[in-house]
């Protein structure tokens, strides 16, 4: 009887020594991810290891995600505090995602959050690539990401000086210039922005009407809910023969709706095509 008393308490300790080196690798408590937004999705689903995703967005695997065949499989939740906490994480990353007071939200509830900037310039693109892989658990798998868009940056610069005037357009009628991320790209990848005015602006439909760009670089254009509405000045007919009349690079919602190393696919689509001959 004292032998199988012994004997019991000596697998008590073996069975608790087990728990506590689990606990010390951490593979009894995995961590348990849910993004928010489709934008916090491609980082989570880029750095995060996939047993750690506990939830994403319900946009994951949209066409403008561009790491939604990843998503395939994965828990879905909706942005609301409650179905959030109801789900247990113990660390969420956001972009937008559940509204301003969200965050405010889920730290008084114990509950860290990761927030994703809005960067300005690729090499704030660059930056967040770094710290957000970092803070997800995979710093060197988020150094050679980055290192790979210096690479990639790096062979579309040919050097030349831009000659070729490219006009970007969404189907909401809607261009941009300087002092955007988006304008970055055009620039980087080799051409001139037709858009001489700063920032978002409606298309110069005045302006298109007696002077035209080389190319369209058209946003967005791909997804079957991106429709032009009635009020949007992509219906006008000056704009309508843009599209007919001039080559058009067509750049997915899923290298655009986001900041990220994605975007490098439309610097090196806009890229091929400074270079060919139009």
């Amino acid at each position: 009887m004292l032998s199988r008393l012994i004997l019991a308490a000596l697998s008590c300790l073996v069975l608790q020594a087990c728990s506590q080196a689990q606990d010390l690798t951490g593979e009894e408590t995995p961590r348990r991810i849910i993004s928010l937004d489709y934008c916090a999705d491609q980082y989570v689903l880029k750095f995060a290891d996939r047993d750690h995703i506990l939830a994403l967005s319900p946009d994951a695997e949209k066409h403008f995600s561009f790491m939604r065949n990843a998503a395939v499989g994965l828990q879905k939740v909706r942005p609301r505090t409650a179905d959030v906490l109801a789900l247990e994480p113990d660390l969420v990353v956001r972009s937008y995602g559940g509204g301003p007071n969200v965050t405010t939200f889920l730290e008084r509830a114990g509950v860290p959050v990761v927030q994703i900037g809005f960067p300005g310039s690729i090499a704030e693109v660059r930056s967040e690539v770094v710290r957000l892989g970092t803070e997800l658990g995979a710093p060197e798998k988020a150094k050679s990401t980055a290192d790979e868009m210096d690479r990639r940056l790096a062979a579309v610069a040919s050097g030349k000086t831009p000659s070729k005037e490219a006009l970007y357009m969404t189907p909401y009628g809607f261009t941009t210039g300087e002092g955007t991320l988006t304008n970055e790209l055009i620039t980087t990848a080799g051409l001139l922005n037709f858009q001489d005015r700063p920032g978002w602006n409606p298309l110069p439909l005045e302006r298109l009407a007696y002077e035209r760009p080389d190319l369209v670089a058209a946003a967005y254009f791909e997804g079957k809910t991106n429709h032009e509405d009635n009020w949007s000045a992509a219906r006008h007919p000056v704009a309508r023969a843009q599209m007919r009349d001039l080559p058009v690079v067509p750049l997915q919602g899923a290298w655009m709706a986001c900041g990220g190393w994605f975007q490098l696919e439309a610097v090196e689509a806009l890229a091929k095509a400074a270079q060919a001959d139009l």
